[in-house]
């Protein structure tokens, strides 16, 4: 299988970083092929130019400035994506990287009747989220009611891919999580990687 890992963390020492190692370790390990995608390290802009909202309707739609992302996605039978939630969202460079990347015409079509987008993404069949938190648990879930799942799954994953394999590994309260509890932290997305 092939597994697209798209890292969001502008430090290169980051947890962030470890994970993604972690998951391309134990992926590579298992005989999947890898793609590390880290946005920071590529310098991808993740602002939608004007030309490219002004051209969101038009079909074929004009993705030629990511037209490099775009093809990985399309190689890719699984997105991994790994960061950490600030504000309880996504780094604005991953919401930039979906802003760009899952566009018409790549993760869906219009209906030409007005009606739901249709997925285009059927080469996607595992959406996996390895993220962190600077909030317990309880906030994310109970106050917050965890956005970025709901964003992720009940939004990008089920309108761009209905049916794919969605699962969020999450280490909450990272702000004052010791070595040993990041230790393990990364055990678990060891073990999660050679599921796959």
């Amino acid at each position: 299988m092939r597994v697209l890992i798209v890292l969001a963390h502008p430090l290169a020492g980051s947890f962030a970083a470890a994970v993604a190692a972690t998951l391309e370790e134990g992926l590579v390990a298992s005989g999947h092929a890898v793609d590390r995608l880290d946005l920071y390290a590529e310098d991808f802009d993740p602002r939608l130019t004007s030309a490219e909202r002004a051209g969101y309707f038009d079909t074929p739609y004009d993705h030629s400035g990511v037209e490099a992302m775009v093809a990985r996605l399309r190689a890719a039978d699984a997105l991994f994506l790994v960061f950490p939630q600030w504000w309880f969202n996504l780094p604005a460079i991953l919401k930039g990287y979906v802003d760009r990347v899952f566009v018409p015409g790549v993760a869906f079509d219009h209906d030409t009747a007005g009606g739901r987008i249709v997925p285009r993404l059927s080469n996607i069949r595992h959406l996996w989220v390895f993220t962190t938190t600077g909030s317990p648990w309880w906030v994310v879930h109970l106050y917050m009611g965890n956005p970025v799942r709901r964003l992720l799954k009940r939004g990008i994953g089920a309108f761009c891919a209905p049916k794919l394999d969605f699962r969020m590994l999450t280490l909450h309260d990272m702000d004052r999580a010791d070595a040993a509890r990041r230790a393990a932290h990364l055990e678990k997305v060891r073990k999660a990687a050679a599921r796959l």
